[in-house]
C-alpha cells in the first residue's frame, strides 16, 4: 500500500521525470493491486497551488481529480482520529497538510511516497519510499 505525498502525485500524473524509474514501478504495481492512495487534502493542495498560478493545469482541478480517480487511485478522506493524530506527530514540522499526509499513511500502515526531505529525515515510525528514486 503506498500513500503519494501531493508532488509524489503530480509528479505520477504528468509523467515527470522527476518521478524515479523504482518509485514509478512501485506505483503502477500498487495501482494494478487497487493499493495506490492519496489524502483529499492533496487535492485541496494542489487546487491552492494552481489558484495562486505556481502549478498550471490543462484542465480544471476537478475533472484531473475526477480522472485520477477513475483510472484507479484511491482518494481517502480524513477521519478525526487522523486529524487528531496528526497533531500529535513528534518533532515534526508544522506544515498542517503534510502532517496530515503523514497521518493518512500512518493509519493505513502505508507506505509514504515522498522526496521532501523533512518527512524523509523525520526519525519516527513511517514508512518511506524516495520519490526521486
Amino acid at each position: 500500500m503506498i500513500v503519494l505525498d501531493t508532488h509524489a502525485l503530480v509528479w505520477l500524473a504528468e509523467g515527470s521525470p522527476k518521478l524515479g524509474k523504482k518509485s514509478r514501478l512501485l506505483m503502477d504495481e500498487a495501482l494494478k493491486a487497487e493499493n495506490l492512495f492519496v489524502s483529499v487534502i492533496s487535492f485541496w493542495e494542489v487546487a491552492m497551488l494552481v489558484e495562486k498560478r505556481r502549478l498550471e493545469m490543462h484542465m480544471s482541478v476537478d475533472a484531473w481529480r475526477k480522472s485520477l480517480i477513475e483510472n484507479g487511485l484511491k482518494e481517502v478522506a480524513l477521519t478525526g482520529d487522523m486529524a487528531i493524530y496528526s497533531a500529535q506527530l513528534n518533532n515534526f514540522h508544522g506544515d498542517p497538510a503534510d502532517r496530515m499526509i503523514v497521518s493518512t499513511a500512518i493509519s493505513l500502515t502505508a507506505t509514504l511516497c515522498t522526496a521532501d526531505e523533512k518527512i524523509l529525515s523525520w526519525n519516527q515510525s513511517l514508512m518511506r519510499l524516495d520519490a526521486r528514486q
